[in-house]
């Protein structure tokens, strides 16, 4: 059996690695590294929003591991951390899909 202090800062610590996951923004930045390893400026373009806004989502990606970061003199790489957070994002969506085609089924059956 789990000591339940343990199982309390297990689930913490799953709920602190989804909250990275609970913006739009960050979700998308996943999603471009998953591409390529980029920079901050590269992001910034790709996503269409400031600088300060695309440095700060970087940061809460990077405090929870979803990414890491490379410095190459003043130049400073992000990386997707692990593959496997976008098989769980593709999971989710699948789900979601799933779950979106149900619901149009129970609407056409209304009609």
């Amino acid at each position: 059996m789990v000591n339940p202090t343990l199982k309390q800062e297990i689930m913490q610590m799953e709920a602190d690695f989804c909250a990275g996951l609970s913006d739009p923004t960050r979700i998308f930045i996943l999603y471009a590294l998953n591409e390529k390893s980029l920079n901050v400026t590269e992001l910034t373009n790709e996503l269409g929003i400031p600088q300060p806004t695309t440095s700060r989502h970087l940061k809460v990606l990077r405090e929870r591991g979803l990414v890491y970061t490379e410095r190459q003199g003043t130049v400073i790489t992000y990386h997707l951390a692990d593959q496997r957070v976008i098989q769980a994002l593709d999971l989710l969506r699948s789900a979601m899909r799933d779950k979106l085609t149900q619901k149009a089924s129970i609407v056409n059956e209304l009609d």
